[in-house]
């Protein structure tokens, strides 16, 4: 029973089921926020979890992975990332109900009861910076600190991480070129959030926490933070192992454990595959599936959707249109990056235009 558990666990985070699993949670978690808000369903989700790890501890191979030492604090981190994430969209919920029924929000209210910086706040933070101290003390006398001997050209760690933080970019250079994936998706990422206040133009939902108010808004970070962010850290540090391949948590980490590469372009795809003829020297023309797919999803798309959500967005104010483009073509880049992950895990695809004579592959 306790193996096809395991098994079962294997299975269900294969990337592709994984990613599947990740997304539909949020989208249902923002969905039926009524019933996942509840303290009695964040507190059998803690209760179940703990129950979990003290079940899989015993395993040898999940035991090793969560014991590694800067795995510790990641585990505290998502367990953070998943109360305080909850936190914010019970809190959104709660004023979203009152908003309905005309009475001030949770904020509002709280605006009424004012204390002094000194020494209300002082002395909490105080009290907190000393706590804090003494839990790093213990923390750094009881578990040993990850450090490893000094970097050999001739011997390399397997696998070969990047800090936390830095997994999400090291994950996107699997499906992208470095140029892509180190350079231009993080430009966009720094521009986007450079370019809310310009786009996002909405005045609502300022100084207290709603849903209704910015649906888009909310979503989209949800979106951004958790399944583009949160769930790459779960990837990278639990999930890939050695020569970056797919591990499960009970999976022991073979070393040996090499994964076929059998990725391919979209041109091989279209002329070798479904006109069953050889590719064309031409760059350009051999490229051409690629490039159509691309105006398409790039300029076609917010074309044909230009007007409703032109008219769900910004009233159907034309002198909007500028915003409009801007955000769809940061919303489409976005988009990408899963649209290319799936197909990669699901039909080998490699690049949609693939021109190494130019250093150039999407």
């Amino acid at each position: 029973m306790g193996q096809d558990i395991k098994n079962l666990v294997d299975f269900l985070t294969s990337p592709t089921l994984y990613f599947i699993e990740f997304t539909l949670a949020i989208v249902f978690a923002l969905k039926f926020r009524a019933f996942f808000t509840k303290k009695s369903v964040i507190t059998a989700f803690f209760v179940v979890m703990t129950v979990f790890f003290v079940w899989a501890f015993g395993d040898p191979n999940f035991n090793r992975i969560i014991t590694k030492p800067d795995n510790i604090p990641i585990i505290i981190l998502l367990a953070t990332v998943v109360y305080f994430s909850w936190l914010s969209l019970r809190r959104a919920y709660i004023n979203d109900e009152l908003i309905k029924k005309g009475e001030p929000t949770v904020e509002a209210s709280m605006g009424k009861q004012r204390v002094f910086t000194w020494p209300d706040l002082v002395y909490s933070e105080l009290i907190f910076l000393v706590l804090f101290t003494a839990v790093l003390i213990v923390w750094s006398i009881e578990i040993t600190a990850p450090i490893e001997e000094p970097a050999a050209s001739a011997r390399t760690p397997n696998p070969s991480k990047a800090p936390w933080y830095f997994l999400g970019l090291q994950e996107l250079l699997v499906y992208f070129d470095p140029w892509l994936a180190g350079v231009l998706l993080p430009s966009f990422i720094i521009v986007g959030l450079c370019a809310i206040p310009y786009i996002d133009v909405n005045p609502k939902g300022n100084g207290y926490y709603t849903f209704e108010e910015r649906k888009f808004a909310v979503a989209f970070f949800w979106v951004g933070f958790l399944l583009f962010w949160v769930s790459f850290v779960i990837l990278g540090t639990f999930l890939r192992g050695p020569n970056w391949s797919f591990f499960g948590p009970f999976e022991y980490w073979d070393l040996h454990k090499l994964e076929p590469m059998v990725n391919v372009d979209l041109a091989t795809y279209f002329w070798t595959g479904m006109l069953d003829m050889a590719r064309p020297t031409n760059p350009i023309i051999r490229e051409m599936p690629g490039f159509v797919s691309l105006f398409i999803f790039f300029v076609v798309i917010p074309k044909a959707l230009e007007k409703p959500l032109m008219n769900k967005l910004f009233n159907g104010d034309r002198a909007h249109l500028i915003r409009y483009h801007v955000m769809m073509q940061l919303l489409l880049w976005f988009a990408l990056i899963p649209i290319k992950m799936l197909l990669r895990w699901t039909v080998s695809l490699k690049y949609i235009v693939g021109i190494p004579e130019w250093f150039f592959n999407v």
